[in-house]
């Protein structure tokens, strides 16, 4: 009879065990307990190496069909990567979430494939979300941060290792790319760099372009600072203390050209198709008026004798621009009664037509702002603190061209009813045919930390005065532009100094560059030689340079008259100018406008619109292209007669109309010659 075996239970008697360990002497109690702690430790490291080896340093969190988002272990970051080949695109560094390294992520909405959801307890949550499909080509990602505690700062920092960026703000010595500049975090709001050159300037969108082809885009209701630190990364951040979310969207194309492409027809709304052809100083110049103002008499004076010497010297077309003081003194409006002043100024400036300049703001001392408050109809005329209970509001007084000043209300309608019906009334009265508006730019109760009605948070002011203004008609001028580009409306650039840096010359194809990929195409530029710093420029090399690089923008503007600065030599050279200006600059001008109003895409190019995937073309910012059938390239060095031109487009041909070579696209004109009376343009 075979006896069945006894099947082993994995338990050790505990009579024996307990019987063997009293049997052990101490030493051998201490040498068991060691063995024990060796072997938990031995355990502890084996676990930590194991998830340094063999965990992956990146981790996929969340795929689409172009393009993917991991996760960066090692220092917090999430990564965009175009797919199949898994193309570098993208690095953000998270700054909204504590210092030490986060854990690996864990889904916490899983069970939807086009999102990926984690959450840094007590700290802040994050949802990323796949958008549906934008265009073949392009696919889009929705990144919202949500702070958990209201001390959290969310800050994300796009890096700009390989990457050139564009967009965004203005700034007072513009760069293109943006990688060279340098601003510490402040609101990402527009403002006037003649009184905070440290800050924004009049022109800025919530989007920036990245050379990858990737392009970022932050709500317009999301309180937003933006820092710039040069060659590193530019930062997106909430305001401290508000315990608001951070939200934005990334889309990844192809390239960078295809990458605005899309954005320039996603949401746009159509421009007025009128906007070009009915402004006629995109034929004839701008000549601003600079003489005495300290009487009506006196300006009348000086604006006859300016236009008796542009008759003499053959300049005799265009508009004369008359400055806010001027316009106040001329118009006369608090001393004249209205029926008597209706013709009183019949005609200041024939043949040529004239500009006049006014502001949203008014003097507390001014006939103007004593006389909109007698009534007590006026009260909500002017922008006001808002009121404790019981009280009643208090005028947000301002700085304004070194006055005491209130600020229009824009959120009145019938404050806004009046002051356009101001413009109108004085437009007819001095015979003007344009009317030029400063101070539209900033946010008066940002500056002075003063909470802001709703629909003024931000860029809000800017925005819903030029929509305002809009209804004056084509021949309206405003000083800044926000989410305004399809507006019938000419921008005034920002003055430039009279030099060859950043902040004069250098930076005004770099301007020129970013407003047009804004969408603000129909720009006025600063005058020829720079109206900061100097009255008159004092260098005939510069204004020589700077008119050649005007002669090919929608407008061009002077300050000081070429003979007042210069010789025979320049005055001619000037004439020349305008007419090449009129002959050759406004056709194309009007043939890409077309192409503007119909599929967004910038009047003036950079090098890379035909060379996307080109390196070299990313940093150029010393040519432009009219459309894809016009390369400028000037000289913008002070002494040079030469330069390196680079041809974009490989496979075309370029012809230099100076000489008419021809040469292949793709490729860079090393030392190319130009003297001070040519200016390198090619034609495709």
């Amino acid at each position: 009879r075979t006896m069945p075996l006894s099947r082993h239970t994995g338990q050790i008697p505990e009579s024996t065990w307990t019987l063997g360990f009293r049997e052990m002497t101490e030493p051998w109690k201490g040498a068991v307990g060691c063995l024990g702690v060796a072997v938990f430790f031995a355990m502890t490291i084996g676990i930590i190496s194991w998830q340094a080896v063999e965990q992956p340093p990146e981790e996929w969190v969340l795929r689409g069909r172009d393009a993917g988002m991991l996760w960066e272990r090692g220092r917090g970051a999430l990564l965009l990567r175009a797919l199949p080949a898994g193309r570098p695109v993208l690095a953000i560094a998270v700054g909204s979430v504590p210092a030490t390294e986060p854990p690996p992520p864990r889904d916490r909405c899983w069970h939807d494939g086009g999102q990926f959801c984690y959450s840094w307890e007590e700290d802040a949550e994050l949802r990323l979300s796949l958008e549906p499909p934008a265009a073949p080509g392009t696919e889009c990602y929705s990144v919202r941060w949500t702070p958990l505690r209201p001390d959290v700062t969310l800050k994300d920092c796009f890096s700009m290792a390989n990457v050139s960026w564009y967009g965004g703000p203005s700034i007072r010595a513009q760069r293109w790319p943006l990688n060279g500049a340098e601003s510490p975090a402040q609101p990402l709001v527009s403002g006037d760099l003649s009184t905070n050159p440290d800050g924004f300037g009049p022109v800025l969108e919530r989007y920036f372009l990245g050379s990858t082809g990737v392009t970022v885009t932050v709500a317009p209701d999301v309180s937003l600072l933006l820092s710039l630190e040069s060659h590193r990364q530019f930062c997106l951040e909430t305001p401290a203390g508000r315990a608001e979310p951070l939200q934005y969207q990334l889309c990844v194309s192809a390239d960078v050209a295809a990458a605005h492409r899309h954005r320039a027809g996603a949401a746009r709304t159509p421009p007025d198709t009128a906007l070009l052809r009915n402004f006629p100083p995109c034929r004839s110049p701008i000549w601003r008026y600079h003489g005495p103002e300290g009487s009506a008499a006196k300006i009348r004076r000086g604006l006859r004798s300016l236009v008796r010497r542009l008759k003499r010297h053959r300049l005799q077309h265009g508009v004369v621009a008359l400055g806010e003081r001027g316009t106040a003194v001329l118009a006369a409006v608090d001393l004249v009664p209205w029926e008597r002043r209706k013709r009183q100024v019949p005609a200041l400036v024939e043949p040529l037509e004239l500009s006049i300049t006014l502001s949203p703001y008014a003097s507390v001392t001014s006939p103007l702002f004593l006389r909109s408050l007698r009534g007590g109809e006026a009260v909500g005329y002017w922008l006001s603190r808002q009121p404790r209970p019981g009280g009643s509001s208090i005028p947000l007084l301002t700085t304004w061209k070194g006055q005491l000043c209130a600020r229009l209300n824009v959120t009145s309608e019938a404050a806004l009813g009046w002051f356009l019906a101001r413009a109108r009334r004085l437009q007819q009265t001095l015979g003007a045919t344009y009317v030029a508006f400063e101070g539209v730019e900033g946010n008066s109760f940002l500056e002075q930390d003063v909470p802001a009605p709703a629909e003024l948070v931000g860029d809000g002011y800017t925005e819903v005065l030029a929509a305002a203004l809009a209804t004056l008609g084509n021949g309206t001028i405003i000083s800044a532009g926000t989410r305004s580009s399809h507006l019938p409306l000419f921008v005034q650039m920002s003055p430039l100094r009279s030099d060859w840096s950043h902040a004069g010359l250098k930076g005004l194809i770099p301007s020129v560059l970013h407003y047009s990929l804004l969408g603000y195409n129909f720009f006025i530029p600063d005058a020829v030689g720079g109206s900061v710093a100097g009255a008159t420029p004092g260098d005939p090399e510069l204004f020589v340079r700077w008119l050649q690089i005007v002669t090919f923008l929608p407008v061009m503007a002077f300050g000081t008259p070429p003979w007042l600065c210069c010789d025979t030599w320049v005055l001619n050279l000037t004439r020349q100018c305008i007419q090449r200006h009129r002959d050759f600059v406004v056709p194309l001008l009007l043939k890409y406008s077309e192409e503007w109003q119909s599929l967004g895409y910038p009047i003036f190019r950079p090098a890379w619109w035909l060379s996307p995937t080109d390196p070299v073309a990313f940093t150029i910012e010393d040519e432009f292209l009219i459309g894809d059938e016009v390369l400028v390239a000037p000289i913008t060095e002070k002494g040079q007669t030469w330069r390196d031109i680079y041809l974009p487009g490989e496979g075309q041909l370029w012809l230099d109309t100076n000489t008419a070579r021809v040469f292949d696209g793709g490729t860079t004109l090393r030392n190319y010659s130009a003297s001070l009376a040519e200016v390198p343009v090619f034609v495709k």
